[in-house]
């Protein structure tokens, strides 16, 4: 469950912002997204569903001088959820199925808003 992910080149990641509704914590909402990512792991992360690995993220209000054109601009209470899956299709046949649905609406109860935008992977590296 906490162990290094291993993405192989080609992967695409899927970056999904879950807005929390005002006066939601992270914790009011761990259950359901826990829930819903063990339902991802177990039920598409085969060769026919395509999930690789995941990693979710708290949002913990920093940030950075140095990386930003402008370091002022806040965001609201949220939460970051990676995916990486060998396709965009089979994400999107996964996240169209029923099972996923499901799990995704008891997330979506806590939220103002959600969106999810998908990234072709360009560069990877580790120091050697």
């Amino acid at each position: 469950m906490f162990e290094p992910l291993t993405i192989p080149y080609g992967a695409v990641m899927l970056f999904n912002v879950v807005k929390l509704k005002q006066g939601v914590t992270v914790d009011d909402v761990e259950l359901a997204i826990g829930e819903m990512c063990n339902t991802v792991k177990n039920t598409y992360g085969d060769e026919a569903g395509g999930f690789l690995g995941g990693q979710v993220f708290k949002y913990t209000g920093f940030v950075s001088e140095e990386g930003s054109f402008d370091a002022t601009r806040k965001t609201d209470e949220h939460i970051a959820i990676l995916t990486y899956w060998k396709s965009f299709d089979q994400h999107e046949r996964s996240h169209a199925d029923h099972i996923f649905r499901e799990k995704f609406g008891a997330v979506a109860q806590f939220c103002t808003e959600t969106y999810e935008t998908g990234y072709e992977m360009l560069w990877q590296g580790a120091p050697e």
